[in-house]
């Protein structure tokens, strides 16, 4: 939620924290300088991390606010990357974390912590958000360390030259153990997609990795790079992820999705980058919990 106020002459020369009590008296402040500080606050157009900072009369002052249990600080160390070399690192993002800094916070999204990474290796190079997983989806994100690399990985995106794979896991048994999905994809409401004509052109391989009792695990291959392109595929098919409720997925603690693996050939033309991330445990309780067997390796 978005709130926005201007600050009036009640509020001019008042501290921030203080003045936007006063503005949104709904918030407590407490609730106010945990906003500032998470980087949910914004005055005249400039994030404000400093609950001090003076007010001016006529000064624009929104604040996102957030649920609270999505207030989750963590770090990543140099033991918590999937690779890291010259130009490049990964890191097995968690399910219900935020690639990059929205209106509502700065810090608790993996973009923050791959800068705290950066910073205490010496880098000043700023954390480039290249490619982006859901919220409700892990697994490997691969950042750039340098602005060349950047510029690098950004081709081979577009080009379709990076290797994506994906595990997820369905409710129910597909009809063929192989199967592509050639539909294109459009915005059909705020937060949904849909495979819709026109639409952008959108093409996934799909493979079923295991069969249980009570669902499947399936690999899919994204050969473009839609906004939800693999949700809504499968449940075009009729075969939505488990937790994906959006799109009539099964309740579930998350979102049964999982980036398993990137890789793609460095700019010298011959090292192959390539990073792989684990299942997490809610991941595999649900596969346990299906009948599914999970070989990782």
């Amino acid at each position: 939620m978005i709130l926005t106020a201007r600050a009036g002459q009640g509020e001019a020369g008042m501290r921030l924290d203080d003045g936007a009590v006063r503005l949104f008296p709904e918030l407590s402040k407490t609730r106010v300088r945990k906003i500032i500080d998470w980087g949910g606050c914004t005055v005249a157009g400039a994030m404000v991390r400093v609950a001090s900072r003076t007010l001016r009369a006529g000064e624009e002052v929104v604040l996102g606010v957030m649920e609270p249990e999505r207030y989750q600080e963590f770090t990543y160390s140099r033991d918590d990357l999937l690779l890291e070399d010259a130009d490049y690192l990964a890191v097995n993002k968690a399910a219900g974390l935020n690639c990059q800094r929205t209106p509502y916070q700065l810090k608790g999204t993996v973009e923050y912590a791959v800068t705290l990474y950066l910073r205490a290796i010496g880098s000043q190079e700023p954390a480039r958000v290249i490619h982006r997983l859901d919220r409700g989806t892990s697994g490997v994100m691969i950042f750039p360390k340098t602005r060349r690399a950047a510029a690098h990985i950004s081709a081979e995106l577009k080009e379709g030259r990076v290797e994506k794979v994906y595990w997820a896991i369905v409710a129910d048994e597909p009809a063929s153990d192989r199967w592509e999905v050639d539909a294109p994809i459009a915005k059909v409401g705020s937060a949904r997609y849909g495979v819709s004509t026109p639409g952008r052109d959108a093409l996934t391989r799909f493979t079923v990795i295991a069969r249980g009792t009570g669902g499947s695990l399936l690999e899919a291959r994204p050969l473009t790079g839609r906004t939800h392109q693999i949700r809504v595929h499968l449940a075009h098919g009729g075969l939505p992820i488990v937790g994906d409720t959006t799109y009539g997925g099964e309740d579930a603690p998350r979102m049964m999705l999982h980036c398993r693996a990137m890789s793609f050939t460095a700019g010298d033309g011959r090292r192959r980058i390539s990073a792989e991330a684990p299942l997490d445990d809610a991941f595999r309780e649900a596969c346990a919990s299906r009948g599914i067997s999970l070989t990782e390796g």
